[in-house]
């Protein structure tokens, strides 16, 4: 369990925060979470999303359960380096669907005394690292893996297996494409 407690941190430090996992693990439920009580705090915040998400809304990030936060949405990396202003706090969810420049958004960010938050699939459907995720994780002072529920077995689940004929890493979809899956029920579909 993640507990945000930052001894080491003055206020004027930044910092990059990553929650990683599995469709339906509850990253995005979290990234409200931590979005909602800064909020709470009064502090300065802003979310984002990109531009390929939009399953549940343009203007909102919406967790599959429901939960929604206030989002603005960007079509690349570099855009949000030109709408932050004086926010203290900075949250992106989907990170993996953003380009490479990602990595270096959220460090220049952080070096600004800003905290960032981060939420993003850490694989891809065939299991294996899922774009800019790998680099985010590495550059991170903190980070947070959420599990689901393997929906064959019961146990933790890390995998997103996509049961659609489409193919390519990037499919944006839900419960119609993907299912959350432990490692042996994943290895048993897919070898």
């Amino acid at each position: 369990m993640f507990l945000e407690q930052f001894p080491t941190e003055h206020k004027t430090n930044g910092w990059v925060e990553v929650i990683c996992g599995s469709m339906f693990s509850g990253k995005t439920e979290e990234l409200i979470r931590r979005v909602k009580r800064t909020q709470f705090a009064n502090q300065k915040m802003i979310l984002f999303k990109p531009e390929i998400d939009k399953r549940y809304s343009e203007e909102d990030v919406v967790s599959h359960q429901g939960t929604a936060a206030p989002a603005v949405m960007v079509a690349s990396a570099a855009e949000i380096l030109g709408i932050v202003t004086d926010e203290r706090i900075v949250a992106i969810d989907e990170a993996q669907f953003f380009d490479e420049g990602i990595v270096e958004v959220c460090s220049v960010l952080a070096n600004r005394g800003i905290r960032v938050i981060c939420a993003g699939l850490d694989m891809d459907y065939l299991g294996n690292p899922f774009g800019p995720m790998p680099a985010l994780l590495a550059i991170a002072e903190y980070v947070t893996k959420v599990h689901a529920i393997c929906v064959s077995c019961g146990n933790l689940a890390q995998f997103s297996y996509r049961f659609s004929e489409e193919s390519g890493q990037v499919l944006v979809g839900a419960v119609e494409r993907y299912k959350p899956l432990c490692r042996s029920c994943f290895n048993l579909v897919t070898h």
